[in-house]
């Protein structure tokens, strides 16, 4: 009779809800003022159990948040709607609170970006100049996506001279599709390049990465000048209902090496751990900047063991600014299947 009743205990103790969010930070970009805007955050419970969303708060009264009030079944997805009012000029970045049934009962969301005048001060609103042409950015992220998703980015142009433009991009990749509208730009006036990432056609999971670039004139080049990063993170399927799954713990979630900038290069170690009860697999572990490096002793770690990840800059090749200093991990663990950890690197 002992037996039947530690065996009972030990099932129930497994059978719970597990949370999962599509992303964990959104960026609104550049919004105007007083032009509230609205994104929904998706969240899938990986569980074996019903998931219960109890109560979210926002850490400001400047957004109206609505969630999912009813049970999440297990292997089903709920959402949280953020919607910001946009009454503030300047940047911004605001946490959510998600308070669940699951364990640990507590996560944090967040979302960003930057409100500004509607009248038309290009300098704020597309500060990057390549030519005589203005954009709202040099480095386009696409969302976090699956196969069979096909997500969008917008690159927006401003033409400052009174000489028509004509938008367009060379060396797209094979996995990118770029409509222009309009497809003359005149003086001051603004155009937008919609970019589609077609995940069928990205090979491997995890970071997939390309330069193109915004042709000036008739017969322009490519160059650093008028290069564009696009970045894409594709993930893994996900794995619902994993019973008695890895878990992945990591002793830091940055890493700064401003303090050791006196030496070309150095090295900083990440302690990863895996407290779940399966053997947890590195399927990938990429750098989105050619300044880093990073070498672990084995992609496969078993239940309750560590292993030190060595991350290794070299500022001797920081030359490419546009890509941004980040570590990309993908896993097994169906609650972390994407993990990034950022390197800082600021002069002291």
């Amino acid at each position: 009779m002992a037996f039947v009743t530690t065996v009972t205990i030990c099932v129930a103790a497994w059978a719970q809800p597990r949370i999962s969010f599509s992303e964990e930070v959104h960026n609104f970009g550049t919004i105007s003022w007083k032009r509230p805007v609205t994104h929904e955050f998706t969240v899938t419970n990986l569980g074996d159990q019903p998931l219960v969303l109890t109560h979210v708060t926002v850490s400001c009264g400047c957004a109206v948040i609505d969630w999912s009030k009813e049970p999440i079944p297990a292997g089903g997805k709920g959402s949280v709607k953020v919607t910001y009012d946009a009454k503030m000029l300047g940047r911004f970045e605001k946490s959510v609170a998600i308070y669940s049934n699951a364990a640990p009962n507590l996560r944090y969301l967040a979302f960003k970006g930057e409100v500004v005048p509607e009248a038309r001060n290009y300098r704020i609103s597309h500060p990057f100049v390549i030519g005589t042409v203005r954009v709202n950015n040099t480095l386009l992220e696409f969302p976090d996506s699956r196969r069979g998703e096909k997500p969008q980015v917008v690159l927006e142009v401003v033409n400052t001279t009174r000489t028509p433009f004509r938008p367009a991009l060379m060396h797209l990749p094979p996995w990118i599709k770029a409509e222009v509208d309009p497809l003359v730009v005149n003086y001051e006036e603004r155009g937008i390049i919609t970019l589609t990432l077609d995940t069928e056609k990205v090979k491997e999971i995890g970071l997939a990465q390309s330069s193109v670039y915004l042709s000036r004139f008739p017969g322009d080049k490519v160059s650093r000048e008028n290069e564009i990063v696009l970045s894409a993170v594709i993930l893994p399927e996900e794995q619902g209902n994993q019973v008695n799954p890895p878990v992945l713990q990591l002793s830091a979630q940055e890493l700064d090496f401003s303090h050791k900038l006196t030496k070309d290069k150095v090295s900083e170690k990440v302690v990863i751990t895996n407290s779940g009860s399966s053997p947890l697999e590195i399927h990938k572990l990429q750098v989105f900047n050619p300044t880093l490096a990073v070498s672990l002793p084995k992609q496969v770690i078993k239940p309750g063991e560590s292993v030190k990840l060595t991350v290794t800059f070299n500022q001797r090749n920081l030359k490419d600014a546009i890509r941004k200093l980040s570590i990309l991990m993908i896993t097994n663990d169906p609650a972390r299947p994407k993990v990034e950890l950022d390197v800082k690197v600021t002069n002291p």
